[in-house]
């Protein structure tokens, strides 16, 4: 049966590959959107005739009408225009591969309207995981995951028969600077800190990387996905990047679901699920790769995942605030205004000046975003 998708960011990371792995499944494709990347929009919208494509950007929306002039697709702009592409009608999936808060209003848009979920967004679940979760239930939608580690534990738990975990075990790549203390931080570059050792990545996803961030985010995600405390999800640094992660029942056994450093497997899996379709990807072949290895992480070169591990305890309006306060500190470091270590720094400030509230609505996560990243900006200023 043809899958119809709406695809969020399709000129991002995710984006490109979702559009690469189309050609192995039969699908059929109804929204793309872009930020400003409009001449691959084009592109892209030429080869799969979607019904709408949207450039977050107007002035990007302006040109891109002028270019599909020739065309009977539609063209928005702005976060109306998202919010259309995620709730479009005839859509069975939408793939959010937009990066950062702006997916969160898209994502409810999208659920509300009955549609499941490939998420790549993580920060949707970081800043309203409790919202989300709950109204998916309530609609019906599922959830599948699309980061490699989440589709890992997903695919771990469909061969899981059932049986209750006991644990999650998250595998981070460490990065760039994986055995560096952390005063050897304090002059790394931008430039240093994009240069990924096993993943190619936007831009703000391989800084989350360098800082540990990503994989903080990470396990907030996970919490929400499978209902699962934070104390028992433990990150394991796996420098080869084979091992997605794992799963631990109550017996001890182990479960672990392997691959190549590639996301068209974790994407296409979610596309097609239940079912499993060839994927055109490298085969993995453990006599290539030779060994693993298995490291602890050490929380005090990056302390992201200790400030990771104090808002997914506290839940509330942590994840928001610290997700919020992590997007502009990244902004500002990728500008060279501040240091790799002042991020960190930053969003530890927020998290604890800015006032907890337990209980809260999808208004609230909008608001204390807004708060963390100003007080990000004041403090830049010296306000």
């Amino acid at each position: 049966m043809k899958k119809r998708i709406s695809i969020l960011g399709s000129t991002g990371s995710i984006g490109t590959q979702t559009v690469d792995v189309l050609d192995s499944i039969n699908a059929e494709v109804t929204a793309l959107t872009t930020n400003k990347n409009i001449k691959l929009l084009e592109q892209q919208a030429r080869k799969l005739k979607p019904k709408l494509a949207v450039a977050f950007d107007e002035k990007s929306a302006q040109d891109l009408k002028t270019m599909l002039a020739d065309t009977n697709i539609k063209v928005e702009s702005g976060m109306d225009g998202l919010i259309h592409a995620a709730a479009m009608e005839n859509t069975d999936i939408v793939v959010t591969a937009v990066v950062g808060m702006v997916g969160l209003l898209p994502t409810m848009a999208a659920i509300e309207a009955g549609h499941d979920i490939a998420l790549a967004n993580k920060e949707t679940l970081v800043c309203a995981g409790s919202i989300v979760t709950e109204a998916a239930r309530k609609k019906g939608v599922k959830i599948l995951p699309v980061d490699s580690e989440h589709s890992a534990i997903f695919q771990c738990v469909q061969a899981a028969g059932g049986n209750k975990l006991d644990k999650i075990i998250l595998t981070a790549s460490g990065g760039p600077f994986f055995g560096k203390k952390y005063d050897e931080l304090k002059n790394v570059t931008p430039t240093q800190a994009l240069k990924h050792p096993n993943w190619s990545m936007g831009a703000k996803i391989t800084i989350d990387s360098a800082t540990m961030f990503n994989k903080g985010l990470e396990l907030i995600e996970a919490m929400w996905l499978y209902d699962m405390p934070q104390e028992k999800i433990e990150i394991v640094v796996h420098r080869e990047s084979i091992i997605h992660s794992l799963i631990e029942f109550e017996d001890g056994a182990v479960l672990a679901q392997l691959d190549v450093p590639d996301m068209r497997l974790p994407i296409q899996y979610a596309l097609t699920y239940p079912e499993r379709v060839p994927c055109k990807m490298e085969r993995l072949r453990l006599t290539d790769v030779g060994k693993l290895t298995f490291f602890a992480p050490d929380e005090n070169a990056f302390p992201a995942l200790k400030l990771a591990r104090k808002a997914a305890s506290l839940k509330g309006n942590m994840g928001a605030i610290m997700n919020g306060a992590n997007e502009a500190a990244v902004e500002l470091f990728l500008k060279e205004k501040i240091g790799f270590l002042d991020i960190p720094k930053l969003v530890n400030n927020a998290m604890e000046q800015i006032k907890y509230k337990d209980n809260i609505t999808l208004d609230d996560v909008i608001i204390y975003d807004k708060q963390a990243r100003e007080l990000v900006n004041s403090a830049l200023r010296g306000n």
